[in-house]
């Protein structure tokens, strides 16, 4: 079953941006999720608008969950992204 890794990102009014990455089956339901329609998103996003900013399609869970794991601790990946 295809699975995808993706990368949200939320900016504050005080002008503080974050980043998120996370893997799913369903692209459209998570960021729905995230962004409040129901109390299923990370405690992380909660009370922010996150935006859809990069992703990809995986083959596999596993190999989604490890391409997570590789851009969660993709320090120059997250910095680059938070940069305008």
């Amino acid at each position: 079953m295809p699975s995808f890794v993706y990368v949200l990102i939320a900016r504050s009014k005080a002008g503080k941006t974050r980043t998120y990455v996370g893997w799913t089956l369903d692209l459209d339901r998570r960021l729905a999720e995230h962004n409040g329609r129901n109390a299923k998103g990370a405690k992380f996003t909660r009370g922010q608008v996150w935006t859809l900013i990069y992703a990809e399609k995986h083959r596999t869970r596993r190999k989604a969950m490890a391409r997570e794991y590789a851009l969660k601790h993709d320090r120059l990946f997250r910095a680059a992204l938070r940069s305008p």
